[in-house]
């Protein structure tokens, strides 16, 4: 187990009203969402659904046809929502603070049966679940919590997963060659090693069940991580 203590606090340097600013001031769009990389969308998507059907395949007994509610966290303008997650949940729910994205959402054309449920307009930093989820799908946003608030967010998820429900984290791995976190000043967030994720996902008191890296995108970008988590 990694100490936390024992790297460079980059963490410290978050500040999520300039994360907030810097979002509002990003298009409602695909290409806004995607850092200017659109035509990764469909890959990203792609990759998802293969990562969570194998996921499926080897952790339910038996593997229902669809979920019943599963939440989006980060969502962003629904883009996974719309284009993964409405595939294989009956209802999704999302968590976007930026009232701009969070509207967007709701004019997103679903390609699953899956409709939209609650939309919870908070940071994940104070978003307390009210619902039982059979997944908690968490991709590209938590670089914007402090290791502290992604422990205690991680924590709060834990009582609201269904009881062979998962969580999904897939975000981007630090490839920094002293093996720290690092800190992104343009959006005020941090990339996170391999061995940092995993100390916080122990501290929070989940088991990784399955883990891969997202293949297929561009060279130049920083490697893709899933992690599939249940309570220890």
């Amino acid at each position: 187990m990694v100490s936390l203590e024992s790297t460079p606090a980059s963490d410290a340097q978050i500040c999520q009203a300039d994360a907030l600013k810097y979002w509002n001031s990003i298009p409602a769009t695909v290409n806004g969402m995607l850092g200017g990389f659109p035509h990764v969308s469909r890959i990203d998507l792609r990759g998802s659904s293969a990562f969570f059907e194998k996921l499926r395949r080897l952790h339910s007994s038996p593997p229902p046809s669809r979920l019943q509610r599963g939440v989006d966290c980060g969502a962003g303008i629904g883009r996974v929502t719309a284009g993964f997650l409405s595939k294989v949940c009956q209802i999704v729910d999302i968590v976007e603070p930026v009232e701009k994205f969070a509207s967007e959402v709701c004019r997103q054309n679903m390609s699953g049966e899956g409709k939209l449920g609650e939309v919870h307009m908070v940071g994940l930093q104070d978003w307390i679940p009210s619902e039982k989820y059979d997944v908690i799908w968490i991709q590209w946003c938590l670089g914007h919590l402090t290791d502290q608030e992604l422990e205690r967010y991680l924590s709060r998820c834990l009582p609201a997963l269904k009881s062979e429900g998962w969580i999904v984290v897939k975000e981007n791995v630090s490839t920094d060659p002293d093996g720290d976190d690092i800190f992104d000043e343009e959006d005020s967030s941090v990339t996170r090693t391999d061995a940092k994720f995993r100390s916080l996902f122990e501290m929070a008191g989940l088991k990784i069940l399955e883990t891969e890296v997202q293949t297929g995108f561009p060279k130049g970008l920083y490697p893709v991580k899933f992690y599939a988590l249940q309570p220890e």
